[in-house]
């Protein structure tokens, strides 16, 4: 049997970690013994082991941690490690040298999730034997840093459809928040960071209501800019037409009551929450930057704006909710997009694929 060990070394949530646990899931399913290592006090420990997945824990205190380096080799000497997977600056350095190091030689595999730059080169062009980008964007940023196309792959997030399906799922918002069926309803699930640009679609409402004065606005998430959003929506006197619903549970509910998702992000590195309100049959509208141009085809499921530009955003918006026709149509075109490219099957799919193909190289 194929075992393979994740390693992330951050101890928060967000895009990455669901990446790594729903890859987790998807192998096993494959038939693959996977176990995650982590640290004590992460996330992902206790989500990881909600789902069934084999999980250990160690302190990752630093880059160069000998502790955590030691773990590292009887791990994979006891547990017959096969494949590496690592996934943070820390434990891809770890976990890098721990696998060199291992007379079991496993094969190393770092996976690239974001769109910032790279602060190390080594856990890239020297420690993996392989490197994965979750976009085209993200992995063409990588050979321009001197990493060889050659150890490069690009294999995207999925989602699970079937969770994200607007068969199975009643919005309600509307209801809950107490406004008509008609009224349109655009939406932004995202952290509340800076980068996400909340700030610019703030600026666009004024622009929006103009045209569409009727329209309503709700941001799901929580973060750092909390207090600045709630700030900006006060000063700007529209505390009747954003609603803040902190952070939630029910994503899939919020997406199939919206009318329109739009996220106007200044840095992405692909976009899963696109890929989400896609699934649920959703124009979406973002910004031209990383890899999202690779998840939004301009005119067919949604709209591609200039970044930081709250006159283009609006325009795009007036113009989504103005053909109602279109909107549907772009809807269906984006659900067909996201199953034809973006399911967690067919990312695991690839990955499986990946480390098969590359312990077939290795063997002798």
């Amino acid at each position: 049997m194929l075992t393979i060990l994740h390693t992330e070394s951050s101890t928060g949530w967000g895009g990455q970690e669901n990446r790594t646990l729903q890859e987790s899931i998807g192998l096993k399913r494959l038939g693959v013994r996977v176990i995650i290592l982590c640290q004590p006090d992460s996330v992902l420990a206790k989500r990881a082991r909600a789902e069934g997945i084999e999980v250990r824990t160690c302190k990752m205190r630093k880059s160069y941690d000998l502790f955590a380096i030691k773990y590292m080799l009887n791990l994979i000497k006891n547990e017959k490690i096969d494949v590496i997977s690592t996934h943070s600056g820390r434990d891809s350095l770890l976990a890098g040298i721990a696998g060199r190091l291992s007379r079991k030689k496993p094969v190393i595999v770092r996976t690239r999730h974001l769109a910032l730059p790279i602060t190390s080169k080594t856990t890239y062009s020297v420690l993996p034997h392989k490197v994965v980008t979750v976009s085209k964007y993200v992995r063409q940023y990588l050979i321009n840093e001197g990493i060889s196309p050659d150890k490069v792959v690009a294999i995207p997030t999925g989602i699970d459809t079937s969770r994200f399906d607007p068969e199975k799922v009643d919005g309600k918002l509307k209801q809950e928040l107490g406004l008509e069926p008609e009224i349109p309803l655009i939406g932004t699930i995202a952290i509340l960071r800076k980068k996400k640009g909340h700030r610019i679609l703030l600026e666009a409402i004024p622009l929006i209501l103009k045209k569409i004065p009727d329209a309503v606005f709700v941001f799901a998430g929580d973060g750092p800019q909390k207090e600045n959003i709630i700030t900006k929506i006060e000063q700007l006197g529209l505390s009747d037409k954003v609603f803040m619903l902190g952070l939630r549970k029910d994503i899939p509910n919020i997406l199939k009551s919206i009318d329109v998702f739009v996220l106007p992000t200044l840095q992405e590195a692909l976009g899963t929450s696109f890929i989400e309100a896609m699934a649920m049959e959703k124009p979406v509208i973002g910004t031209n930057v990383g890899g999202v141009g690779e998840v939004i085809k301009d005119g067919i499921n949604g709209y591609l704006v200039e970044p930081d530009n709250p006159h283009a955003l609006a325009e795009a918006i007036i113009m989504a909710l103005q053909d109602k026709e279109k909107l549907s149509i772009m809807g269906i075109e984006g659900r067909k997009i996201a199953k034809q490219n973006y399911t967690v099957e067919k990312m695991c799919e690839k990955m499986h694929a990946l480390y098969s193909s590359l312990l077939k190289d290795k063997a002798p």
